[in-house]
């Protein structure tokens, strides 16, 4: 699936849309979704939609220094939320020393990752790749995988 939009509130809404929609559906693991695209292409802006959809109330910002960030989720069969962002990853593994195996293999858990393609020999098989590009200044386009 691909949409377009046309500022950062309708990007927001998207990841508040699909949000609702990991809510009714049942997992046997974790979520995760690996966010992919530019630098400034609306990933973080889509994660603070999907925190908000999460019934998140604190303020979501990039994890960009602080490479991982969890998040209480109440009022759901999920318990957490994990924001994490590679950008400043040099080798795949790295990831691993922050638990991500004991993280993904929890059903209770949402893992979003931001620059996920430099992880694509850890990642499980079964993702769900949103892949982000600018159309124009404001425009961005969305393509959901999996």
């Amino acid at each position: 699936m691909k949409i377009l939009t046309k500022n950062p509130s309708q990007t927001k809404k998207a990841g508040e849309f699909l949000a609702k929609e990991i809510l009714n559906t049942n997992f046997r693991k974790a979520v995760i979704l690996a966010l992919v695209g530019d630098l400034g292409g609306g990933k973080t802006t889509f994660v603070k939609g999907l925190a908000k959809g999460f019934g998140i109330k604190e303020k979501i910002l990039s994890p960009t220094f602080v490479i991982l960030k969890r998040f209480k989720i109440s009022g759901s069969r999920f318990q957490n939320f994990y924001h994490i962002d590679c950008y400043r990853f040099q080798k795949p593994k790295e990831i691993l020393s922050l638990g991500f195996k004991k993280i993904e293999s929890n059903p209770r858990n949402i893992v979003v990752i931001e620059w996920a393609e430099k992880l694509k020999k850890i990642l499980p098989k079964k993702v769900f790749k949103i892949n982000f590009k600018f159309v124009g200044k404001n425009i961005r386009r969305i393509e959901f995988h999996g």
